[in-house]
């Protein structure tokens, strides 16, 4: 079978056309059995434990491993079907398993104990402590001080979790597929631009159908919700989207959440943790849950009084434009849309032929290389999973490898919602090689229709800038460890390349690089460039409100004992009272569908967008300070902070850079809730 399994044969880039999905399972099978041998070689030696033996071996144990479970685990993210996703749950408990037999692994512990003991005296290097902190970490937060039973459950408790987030994400992707409104009435589609019609008439196309047809995939939902006049028709996709999971069905998710949290604080009890909350902070920035509570209180203080003017100023709006009763959130996009409109004269429609995607492409390559001299040429001989997947080669100025990048950006049947980075590949130092990184994004951006080519929202330029810092954090990673490179890094500074690479799409000198008409060439006027930059505060108060409010849920599932917790939707609507705005709405539940705290690695961990965004307002400050193109400053954020990776603790590597702690006034002056600097 080694023979003929392409995941089995050496390879640089993912062989994805000789891949067959039969593949996967005896290439993991196959791949376990080396690592495992590699593993026992760690323990077997006759050599007393050093950084080298044991620390270092057991961080390049199971290589093979890694690359081939990326493979299949993204690929069940971006390209997926029932046979993947079957496959997924069979093949998550045996991973679980292999994971538990090594940090399980009595005398592996001992070997690593003795070196971490010693550490003192062995003149690391900076990284190198680090990478041991970590591996000691790895056994006694996952119970190697654990008596056999203790062990025995909490190896349980994990294969029960994998499998459970495995299900919770497939219902929530079964639930966003299997609903659409079907228009036949052209009356109904008052208000919607040309670009959603059409995207809608080829959806219908495609199923055979006569008319338009939206779904729960952003790029038709949120144009739908935005602008559609018939007020009854986006009440109905508004509950259809809030619902996912909450059907009392195959794929309600309720049941998921519940065990999921209790099987979370079973597993922090065990270790020693007063709650899940607690086991997670304690590798993170915020350190604890109280910390991370007053940090949300903090903002929510700030931030009420604005979002509860904004809202009135709203739904005064909206009565005297359209006679509502009551604003409820159905009509949030809809007439927030109508009065950013008024009063900015601004509206996405002006915007999106400016953001033609392969301009937009284009403009997030050409800020790249002004700030870190970084070339991308599109390759067409690297293998990919899907027709639409670009691949570039990215290199230096002197033309050096840097990485290489995926790129995947429009929605299909087969991948999840939302947009990620993810990599293929970790950039590492060994045998004198510095093995460069493949690294991925993928988005879910309106398609291009019979009409028009791909044009995007404002809001999926700034999606795109956001993936794409993510994707630099990785491209210009450059240490030593793959387990401490790139974005293996503390959950709360993760989001601190991304987002502040969003700050660019708001500047002049830098949209001036891309956004150009599709259809005349012409350069984006000032004034449209005036208005996104005066707009980009508006309804931050309920925009900060509507963030805080999932990092509240998120802790309120987290940070305390849940096992009395038997209602999904009491619970949330508890969580959600101290930033609640728009009345309740009976039929939805967010917990159901909340993929990122559920499935993604954000459990415990939303509140660190927020965070992120104290860092990265202070960060841009710098930049503006200096110059948004300034390359000194930006070899500063690439020396000190991208390249980095997981090196150092992140406050460390942060005030190497700013010179300081960042403190929250630099985002509430962005977000318009203090006055900017004179």
């Amino acid at each position: 079978m080694a023979q003929k399994n392409p995941l089995l044969q050496t390879f640089e880039h993912a062989p994805f056309s000789k891949i067959k999905t039969e593949h996967f399972k005896p290439a993991i099978e196959e791949a376990i059995h080396l690592a495992k041998n590699e593993i026992q070689e760690i323990v077997s030696s006759s050599e007393a434990p050093s950084f080298s033996n044991t620390i270092e071996a057991l961080e390049f144990a199971g290589s093979q491993l890694d690359r081939i479970t990326s493979i299949f685990f993204n690929l069940n993210s971006a390209e997926t079907n029932d046979e993947i996703q079957k496959l997924a749950q069979e093949i998550s408990p045996v991973l679980t398993d292999f994971k538990n037999d090594i940090i399980q692994n009595a005398d592996l512990f001992e070997r690593v104990k003795k070196v971490y003991d010693q550490k003192d005296e062995l003149e690391l290097t900076v990284e190198q402590n680090t990478l041991l902190d970590k591996k000691y970490k790895m056994f006694t937060r996952n119970g190697a001080n654990l008596n056999d039973e203790d062990k025995k459950q909490l190896r349980d408790l994990d294969k029960k979790l994998a499998a459970l987030s495995l299900s919770f994400g497939e219902n929530v992707l079964a639930e966003t597929n299997r609903y659409e409104l079907h228009i036949t009435d052209e009356k109904d589609l008052e208000g919607l631009p040309k670009g959603a019609r059409s995207a809608a008439k080829m959806l219908a196309k495609e199923k055979n159908k006569e008319g338009w047809i939206f779904n729960l995939h952003y790029p038709s939902y949120l144009p739908f919700m935005k602008y559609a006049k018939n007020r009854s028709l986006r009440k109905e996709m508004a509950i259809a989207f809030g619902a996912k999971g909450f059907h009392n069905d195959q794929y309600d998710n309720r049941e998921n959440v519940l065990q999921i949290v209790k099987l979370r604080h079973q597993k922090a009890k065990l270790l020693g943790y007063p709650t899940y909350a607690h086991f997670k902070l304690e590798e993170r920035m915020a350190e604890t849950p109280e910390k991370v509570n007053s940090f949300m209180q903090e903002l929510l203080e700030k931030a009420k009084p604005a979002a509860k003017e904004e809202f009135g100023e709203l739904e005064k709006f909206a009565i005297e434009l359209e006679g509502i009763d009551r604003l409820q959130k159905w009509d949030a996009a809809y007439f927030g849309e109508k009065l950013k409109q008024k009063l900015f004269d601004l509206d996405d429609e002006q915007l999106k032929p400016y953001f033609e995607i392969n301009n937009v492409i284009h403009g997030v390559f050409a800020v790249s290389e002004r700030l870190y001299g970084l070339k991308f040429k599109e390759v067409f001989d690297v293998d990919t999973y899907h027709p639409e997947v670009k691949t570039y080669e990215v290199s230096d100025e002197n033309g050096k490898e840097i990485a290489l990048f995926y790129a995947d950006f429009h929605p299909r049947e087969g991948k999840r919602g939302g947009a990620w980075m993810t990599s293929y590949k970790s950039q590492y130092f060994k045998d004198e090689k510095n093995e460069r990184p493949h690294i991925s994004i993928v988005c879910n951006f309106t398609k291009p229709t019979e009409d028009e080519p791909s044009l995007l929202t404002f809001n999926e330029v700034t999606t795109l800038f956001h993936e794409f810092g993510h994707a630099l954090h990785g491209m210009l990673a450059n240490t030593i460890y793959p387990s401490i490179s790139g974005t293996n890094v503390f959950w709360d500074f993760v989001e601190l390349p991304s987002q502040v690479l969003e700050n660019w799409c708001y500047e002049k000198e830098a949209l001036e690089l891309f956004a150009r008409h599709y259809e005349t060439g012409e350069i984006i006027p000032d004034e449209l460039v005036k208005k996104i930059k005066e707009s980009a505060t508006f309804h931050e108060g309920m925009a900060t409100l509507r963030q805080l409010s999932f990092g509240m849920l998120d802790m309120s599932w987290h940070s305390i004992d849940p096992s009395e917790i038997e209602n999904v939707k009491e619970h949330e609507e508890k969580a959600f009272a101290p930033t609640r705005l728009f009345p309740e709405v009976e039929e939805n539940c967010m917990s159901t569908s909340f993929a990122h705290i559920f499935q993604g690695g954000y459990a415990a961990g939303y509140y660190s967008y927020k965070w992120a965004e104290v860092l990265d307002a202070d960060a841009f400050e710098h930049f503006s300070e200096k110059g948004i193109f300034d390359r000194e400053t930006a070899q500063k954020f690439r020396d000190t902070i991208l390249s980095q990776g997981g090196t150092e603790h992140p406050l460390t590597l942060y005030k190497r850079f700013r010179g300081k702690e960042a403190a929250p006034e630099a985002l509430l002056r962005r977000a318009g809730l203090l006055p900017k600097k004179s």
